[in-house]
């Protein structure tokens, strides 16, 4: 009879397409971990991997036993998530991922008080990209996300957290730093931008207008990972670019007066929302993370009227 522990590694197996990266996911020796593979396909009769492949891929039969393995698998997580949630106190191991343009923002506001509120749930926080997101939390690597919302998948369940405003991150040199408010119509090419791959950097790309971007610098191309790079960039050099809230928050005050430049109203803003999978059971330890996030950030985000805002897709 197939066990949970082989129906694990079959899909660690599929998710590295490597036995020994799936044996080491798993903590286990590739020598047990194949051996175990093994006695599952002797038990159903059919190879479910070409290991002839590299990198090994499942056969046609082992498609279709991954997929119900997925479900079998979910299901038997849910058995945990019903006994934790008879519990007086909330606990448990939950897995989050939030995007990079948000997690070193928004997690200091939050962080402390679960910790202290939810002592008995381990919670383990990653930075991912949003497509990276949606794909973990299909195959239940994630068992929630916090990222820039609406993502219209109607197999993942949205709770909106709050709205998060846009502004002008400029240079002194900058035309746009001599202006009280910023317009949608003011922006032009001259900015920086993120990698490919961040939601952030599609919806700088929307408010601009851009269909190319212009280098700020004509013999120099440079996309960043994170935000703080581009802010010492126009710090130190030209152009401009565009930061969330709650990224301006970590500024001195100094800095906002000099290079911060606010938009008129409807203000360019993006959704920030709490995502899980529908087959997902653990809506207690979701519902007080969603408690904690929107009880800590700061009282402005929580008062702004939609009429105030224009909120930018992706």
């Amino acid at each position: 009879m197939s066990t949970i522990t082989q129906l694990e590694y079959l899909l660690a197996v599929d998710r590295t397409r490597h036995f020994g990266q799936a044996a080491k996911e798993c903590h286990v020796s590739q020598p047990s971990l194949s051996t175990q593979i093994q006695k599952l396909e002797d038990e159903l009769g059919s190879i479910l991997f070409d290991r002839s492949k590299k990198p090994i891929l499942p056969t046609k039969v082992g498609v279709e036993v991954i997929k119900q393995a997925k479900v079998i698998i979910r299901e038997h997580n849910k058995l945990h998530n019903i006994a934790h949630n008879q519990d007086i106190e909330l606990s448990g191991h939950f897995k989050l991922g939030i995007i990079p343009t948000m997690a070193p923002y928004l997690i200091p506001f939050f962080i402390g008080s679960f910790s202290k509120n939810y002592p008995n749930v381990k919670l383990e926080i990653h930075e991912y990209q949003t497509d990276d997101i949606i794909k973990m939390l299909y195959n239940d690597r994630l068992d929630a996300a916090i990222a820039a919302v609406p993502l219209k998948d109607p197999a993942l369940i949205e709770r909106s957290l709050f709205f998060e405003p846009f502004h002008g991150y400029i240079s002194e040199s900058h035309r746009l730093n001599k202006k009280k408010l910023l317009k949608e119509a003011d922006m032009d090419e001259d900015v920086w931008l993120l990698n490919e791959g961040h939601c952030f950097r599609n919806q700088v790309i929307k408010v601009c207008a851009l269909d190319q971007k212009r280098n700020t610098f004509e013999n120099i191309s440079f996309e960043s990972g994170n935000l703080e790079t581009l802010v010492h960039l126009i710090k130190k050099n030209s152009g401009y670019t565009l930061l969330p809230y709650l990224a301006t928050l970590f500024l001195s005050e100094a800095e906002k007066k000099k290079y911060i430049r606010n938009f008129q109203k409807p203000v360019p803003t993006r959704e920030v929302g709490l995502i899980h999978s529908r087959s997902f059971l653990g809506e207690a330890i979701i519902e007080a993370l969603e408690k904690e996030i929107v009880e800590n950030i700061p009282k402005c985000l929580k008062s702004l009227k939609s009429k105030e805002i224009q909120v930018i897709d992706f």
